[in-house]
């Protein structure tokens, strides 16, 4: 798997809204930190605290269907909710794409991919 791109798909034993999801584990420790419900753009995800700007664990719905969800995906993803995703694309194009290279390499992105891993591990462990 190429560095970066680390994905676990979290299957749930009943069907949750993304909300519910946050509910059954807003109080439970988890080694990437503590959850937090944000919105990005339309969709609502669970994210925890990020690494840097370009590294942050998130759970968001894996299904294109309505909620609720049985399946769930846990993956690395830009910070979610407190940044502006046009503030990313343009400090990318102004450091003419070193800033977009940092999510694939580093040691940022490797501790970050320990936590998806580790992550769903955790959610699992929770028998959701």
């Amino acid at each position: 798997m190429a560095s970066g791109f680390k994905v676990r798909k979290l299957v749930t034993v009943r069907e949750y809204t993304i909300e519910e999801l946050y509910e059954a584990i807003k109080d439970k420790q988890f080694t990437a930190g503590h959850p937090e419900l944000t919105k990005r753009g339309m969709t609502m995800i669970i994210a925890f605290p990020s690494q840097d700007r370009n590294n942050q664990i998130w759970v968001s719905p894996g299904q294109m269907k309505k909620a609720p969800y049985s399946k769930f995906t846990v993956a690395k993803n830009e910070i979610a909710g407190k940044e502006d995703p046009a503030k990313n694309a343009a400090e990318g194009a102004v450091a003419e794409g070193w800033s977009r290279m940092s999510p694939a390499i580093g040691n940022t992105v490797s501790t970050a991919e320990e936590l998806v891993v580790t992550t769903y591990e955790e959610l699992q462990k929770l028998g959701l």
